[in-house]
């Protein structure tokens, strides 16, 4: 695995704590509706404005990578597109040859 990719997964594996651990608090939590809701907002606000900087080289990375699969699959498309084309091309230069051959034979 490249460094990339375990930065990646390790960002995946960060927010699913996070998500892990917000769930946990939710269903365990003693007070109100109102009152777990507002500490939930609370803990939100704070986590995001402490991990700001880890949470956008995250997104960078996630994007970046999402940005170079697109790019090969496009150019693997590209390829095999060709590969077909040639293929057609291929198949009627043998069929415009045959049809040649059956000229001549006729005169």
């Amino acid at each position: 695995m490249s460094k990339d990719d375990n930065s990646i997964i390790f960002g995946m594996g960060l927010l699913a704590g996070v998500v892990g651990g917000l769930v946990a608090a939710i269903l365990y939590a003693p007070k109100s509706g109102k009152e777990t809701r507002e500490e939930l907002k609370v803990f939100v606000n704070d986590f995001a404005q402490k991990h700001a900087p880890e949470i956008k080289e995250a997104k960078k990375q996630a994007l970046e990578s999402l940005d170079m699969m697109k790019y090969k699959l496009e150019k693997q498309y590209n390829k095999i597109n060709d590969h077909i084309k040639a293929k057609q091309m291929a198949k009627a230069k043998r069929m415009e040859d045959r049809s040649y051959d059956y000229t001549e034979l006729e005169n």
